[in-house]
């Protein structure tokens, strides 16, 4: 069982910045590969970024490439999400996830994540 409790959300003027945490229970969070996922209202939620257990391996979504950075401190049991230069259309409630499978197809489905934190809201004023 793992459990994730995320922070860092806010509101933000458009162009600014914030960084995401995700923190992680349990003594087997290197195992997991990581992700984050985001629902805005009205919207299915969809992915956004995910890191394998060590690291090699990561995937963004095309709308957050090259603005959004994915890492994680596994001695710290934490992932984060750096999130730059961000838009109105980043609104949104942003999750992270532990995925079940180590594979690229994977990560990027969140029905492959089995556990979810309860989420943390992002707005982005224009």
């Amino acid at each position: 069982q793992v459990q994730l409790v995320e922070s860092g959300g806010g509101l933000v003027q458009a162009g600014g910045s914030l960084r995401l945490s995700c923190a992680a229970s349990g003594r087997t969070f290197s195992t997991y590969p990581m992700g984050w996922f985001r629902q805005a209202p009205g919207k299915e939620r969809e992915f956004v970024a995910a890191i394998s257990g060590g690291g090699g391996m990561i995937y963004y979504a095309d709308s957050v490439k090259g603005r959004f950075t994915i890492s994680r401190d596994n001695a710290k049991n934490t992932v984060y999400l750096q999130m730059n230069s961000l838009k109105p259309e980043d609104t949104a409630v942003y999750y992270c996830a532990a995925c079940k499978t180590n594979t690229g197809w994977a990560m990027q489905d969140k029905n492959a994540y089995v556990y979810w934190g309860q989420g943390t809201q992002v707005t982005v004023s224009s």
